[in-house]
């Protein structure tokens, strides 16, 4: 078992069947899977993407100024947060939202030793607000936020799908899953898991990634545990 992970989410896990935006019902139905891992004593900290609410680089290739874009897809991710931190606190699981934008009205600013430290004490920590720069996605968020808490594995939620695959297995039903790769297939393949950056950055710091279906009830608590699931990823 892992004692210490970051849980990497995207928005689209937040919106369940609906088209855009929270769904308190699948937000509930996560925060559940949380707790359990949680009771495990893992101490477990999330970064949570806004793609259901706002995705940035869409509004760009639209014609928008991206830092602008990027900003307000950081603000969607804060909301996503909160939305997650509530869900939680009903559980009666302590949990504390740290932003990398200045929002101190609703959540905590991102600092990485009282991150540590809610850790160490038994709180969820939620990262938002990315890394408070535009050009940077929350995957690159993700990786430098699991660095900097010295997490054990990143744990990569991902919407019905099984794991990593060769191609698109909703397009392609030839794609072969793999059961492990290093950072260079991923780089070299062009493997879509994270972007490059990222992936850059986890060969770099030797940081190691399961990527999972987060969809299946129960999986998140079989990743913490270390079981054979997903693919998993590292140098």
């Amino acid at each position: 078992m892992y004692k210490r992970v970051l849980l990497k989410m995207s928005g689209e896990a937040i919106k369940g069947e609906t088209q855009f935006g929270i769904d308190p019902k699948t937000v509930s139905e996560i925060a559940k899977q949380i707790k359990e891992a949680h009771d495990l004593g893992v101490q477990i900290g999330i970064v949570v993407g806004g793609g259901n609410i706002w995705r940035g680089k869409t509004a760009s290739e639209l014609g928008m100024d991206r830092a602008q874009a990027d900003y307000m897809g950081m603000l969607a991710t804060i909301m996503n947060g909160l939305a997650l931190q509530d869900a939680l606190e009903q559980l009666d699981v302590p949990t504390r939202v740290l932003s990398a934008l200045m929002v101190n009205e609703v959540c905590e600013p991102y600092i990485r030793r009282r991150a540590i430290r809610h850790l160490e004490k038994g709180r969820v920590c939620i990262f938002v607000g990315g890394i408070g720069s535009p050009y940077f996605s929350t995957d690159t968020a993700c990786v430098l936020r699991a660095a900097e808490i010295e997490a054990n594995v990143i744990l990569m939620a991902k919407n019905n799908v099984e794991g990593v695959y060769s191609a698109d297995p909703r397009k392609d039903l030839s794609a072969k899953m793999y059961d492990e790769l290093t950072f260079n297939e991923i780089l070299n393949k062009d493997l879509a898991v994270m972007d490059s950056t990222a992936a850059s950055l986890c060969k770099d710091n030797s940081l190691e990634i399961i990527v999972f279906n987060m969809n299946k009830y129960g999986n998140i608590v079989k990743a913490v545990k270390g079981d054979k699931i997903g693919t998993h990823v590292k140098k």
